[in-house]
């Protein structure tokens, strides 16, 4: 749909939680969507045409200001990339996720977003590859189910949904708000920011990507739980009084701490949240970042056994689900110049820009200085590669109630993948988790630097003996 001459204009500034994500050479979320019955290239073309009009953020590129504030606009958007390449096994999509997940994004073109339809006449994987900038795991679980729809009723014009209404200080729920003390200090942070500042742009990101793959390699495990062994799972922690988010937290970080031992010294948990019905002005299936995580620590104690241990992780964890702690961090990124939040990943692999590269005086020059944003990394002990920030990260979008029927068509699992805000060298294992068609879907994703394959293998296999253990 070049020029996206059929729908409204829309653009807005991006927001700076949303800048967090600018030029992230690895911040690219995706949804695997199995589906059984014959999808062709010129049906999903055109399923795709119709989601556009459906949601705004597929007809946006990225315009920068004189000022570089970013914009998002729907106008001279070029078209969004679809590959059809044909299936051979059923783990072709890892294969295929791995290679386009290293692909830059034409931020300034088009959609940071590209579909692959992995194909056979009698079943078919859709890969939905998409940038955290426009999206969250829920945003891609929506898409898949809009695409269903439209593939199963070409005819179907669907409604187009609202402009989206992103995470501002406009739109923050009632009783979060920041000190004046942190306030100030965030202030005294911009004025530094203001005397030294440096933007980047499209080509830096480039460089920035190049320097990143080289260097690090990440890979995936998919774990694929059939009817049977997910209501098994789902009995079980009812009966044990236990979310399913807590069990396969506890599930991982037990199983890693099992496999591991001493070598896994960071006790640190994060879990994600949707914040969506928390705004002001709720969201429900729009696209968007709308995802927040709580942190805390905890100890896989191997003297009790792993119900024990998970019950013991949901009184722990379910409490801190507030909206002081899921806005936490958004407040801090609402008050700060939003340039030092893009600036943070060049910061912390700048140094991997190789001196043959067009941007290396620039970008390693501003890597190695002391500077504001080299202090916000040292004070969060995140300034360095070598250093874990999060044992286990887990996202879990939960059990989404969509049709398994679709015309001729059957939704037959989604599978996530949920991408980061960070460097996945810092996380020793991040776990993307859904429920769809009565199935859940697990996929385990980690570093190749920081853990080997065949420890995560094992890693694996022990998390699935504790979840499914008598």
């Amino acid at each position: 749909m070049s020029e996206n001459s059929q729908s409204k204009i829309y653009q807005r500034k991006i927001t700076p939680i949303e800048r967090l994500f600018t030029r992230s050479p690895f911040s690219v979320v995706t949804m695997v969507t199995r589906i059984k019955g014959e999808v062709t290239e010129s049906l999903l073309r055109e399923a795709i045409h119709k989601a556009q009009q459906r949601h705004p953020n597929l007809r946006v590129r990225i315009r920068e200001g004189n000022d570089h504030i970013p914009w998002f606009t729907s106008e001279g958007v070029q078209d969004i990339p679809v590959v059809v390449v044909p299936r051979k096994s059923q783990d072709d999509w890892i294969h295929i996720y791995a290679e386009a997940a290293k692909v830059p994004f034409d931020f300034e073109k088009r959609p940071a977003i590209r579909f692959f339809l992995v194909h056979s006449p009698e079943i078919s994987e859709l890969i939905i590859l998409c940038h955290h900038i426009i999206c969250d795991g829920l945003s891609l679980a929506f898409l898949a189910r809009d695409l269903m729809t439209l593939l199963g009723d070409p005819d179907r014009d669907p409604p187009p949904l609202p402009d989206p209404q992103p995470i501002s200080l406009d739109n923050l729920p009632d009783g979060v708000s920041q000190n004046g003390l942190v306030k100030y200090f965030i202030e005294r942070i911009n004025r530094q920011w203001d005397g030294e500042k440096i933007h980047f742009d499209q080509e830096d990101y480039y460089s920035l990507c190049e320097a990143y793959w080289n260097n690090f390699h990440h890979e995936i495990l998919s774990i694929e739980l059939d009817e049977y062994q997910t209501s098994r799972i789902v009995d079980r922690c009812r009966e044990m009084g236990v979310t399913v988010n807590s069990a396969l937290a506890a599930a991982f970080v037990g199983a890693q701490t099992i496999i591991q031992g001493d070598l896994l010294n960071q006790p640190t948990l994060g879990s994600a949240a949707s914040v969506r019905d928390r705004l002001n002005n709720p969201e429900t299936d729009i696209m968007g970042f709308y995802a927040g995580v709580v942190i805390l620590k905890f100890r896989y104690d191997q003297s009790k056994n792993f119900w024990e241990n998970a019950l013991r992780l949901h009184k722990k964890l379910n409490p801190l689900y507030t909206n002081k702690n899921l806005f936490k961090d958004f407040l801090s990124w609402l008050y700060l110049r939003p340039a030092i939040l893009e600036s943070i990943n060049f910061k912390k692999l700048g140094g991997l820009v190789p001196a043959d590269s067009p941007r290396h005086e620039k970008i390693s020059g501003f890597s190695k200085k002391n500077d504001v944003v080299l202090s916000i990394l040292k004070r969060d002990k995140m300034e360095s590669l070598d250093r874990k920030i999060l044992g286990t990260a887990v996202t879990n979008l939960g059990r989404l109630d969509f049709p398994v029927r679709y015309g001729e068509l059957e939704l037959e699992r989604l599978i996530l993948q949920p991408g980061g805000a960070f460097p996945l060298v810092n996380v020793n294992l991040v776990l993307g988790a859904v429920t769809c068609s009565g199935k859940l879907s697990l996929v385990v994703e980690f570093a190749e630097e920081a853990v080997g394959s065949g420890i995560m293998e094992k890693v694996k296999h022990k998390a699935l003996e504790l979840l499914l253990a008598e």
